[in-house]
């Protein structure tokens, strides 16, 4: 069976693989229930996930999902680096990581250990939430002190302050945990509830403090331009070989980016980004 490239796909998943070589070999990062290229389809894609197959299956057996699309997982991830469990370095010529980019302790150690895993030509390709249009929607942006200092920490858990003030502020729309612009209310204090509550940050911080257990929280919250801005700057300070080199605005409530270490970045003065961030924070004011 031959892959379907992304110009021959509809939709997000045409999005991500758009700007990948899918007669490459790939690695999907994180596809749980929703594989982005599945190998039933074709793809020459191994898959790394927190847990094995049998481990997704009991997971998500009581969340309404279809368990067929869960695919053999050949790499658990247990926090080393990508390189060492896999046990070979640039060998892929295209990662894809759906919503998995917010959820890592180390933004930066993220991107470097996908980079050592790609060939001089391999692309990283990214769907990002717009923290606008979810659970994410009043909690801050994310600041590249912020990612910074978690890198240089080296950490392989999300702090303390960072699990408290998720559980403080995170969101719903109804009953809903993620809509679009074309949602009115989502832009209006008086649809929003919060999700927890004083009582469950306070566990969750202790649970950090205490156990060093792992919470699986977003740590990071953008918009598109605060992403790109992020990325951009970290390459320009040398922490990152990688940088932009494809984007597509928000659709729905994501937003799509390829990073590559050949890639030009945004070509956006730097300035200019930063109000492109202010626009997009006011365009979805309370």
């Amino acid at each position: 069976m031959t892959p379907l490239a992304g110009a021959q796909l509809s939709g997000r998943r045409g999005r991500i693989l758009a700007p990948v070589d899918v007669g490459g070999v790939g690695l999907e990062i994180g596809p749980s229930h929703s594989p982005v290229a599945p190998k039933r389809e074709g793809y020459r894609v191994d898959v790394m996930d927190h847990l094995d197959r049998d481990g997704l299956v009991e997971k998500y057996r009581e969340h309404g999902v279809d368990l067929d699309a869960i695919e053999h997982v050949d790499f658990v991830w247990k926090g080393e680096r990508y390189a060492d469990l896999i046990g070979r370095s640039e060998h892929y010529d295209w990662i894809i990581a759906s919503h998995v980019i917010e959820h890592v302790p180390d933004f930066v150690g993220f991107l470097n250990d996908c980079s050592g895993l790609l060939r001089d030509n391999g692309v990283l390709s990214l769907a990002v939430p717009d923290k606008r249009y979810c659970f994410d929607r009043l909690r801050p942006l994310t600041s590249i002190a912020q990612v910074i200092d978690a890198h240089v920490e080296k950490r392989r858990n999300h702090s303390a302050g960072r699990v408290a003030e998720y559980f403080l502020n995170v969101a719903r729309l109804g009953e809903a945990i993620s809509w679009d612009a074309a949602t009115p209310s989502g832009r209006s204090a008086p649809g929003l509830a919060f999700m927890h509550g004083v009582a469950d940050a306070r566990m969750g911080f202790r649970t950090i403090i205490e156990q060093d257990a792992y919470l699986d929280i977003h740590a990071w919250c953008f918009t598109p331009s605060s992403f790109r801005l992020v990325v951009e700057d970290l390459f320009q300070l040398g922490l990152t070989p990688l940088r932009e080199s494809s984007f597509h605005p928000t659709e729905g409530n994501e937003f799509f980016i390829s990073l590559s270490r050949d890639g030009a970045g945004h070509g956006i003065d730097r300035i200019e980004l930063i109000r492109q961030v202010e626009d997009e924070i006011m365009a979805s004011a309370l």
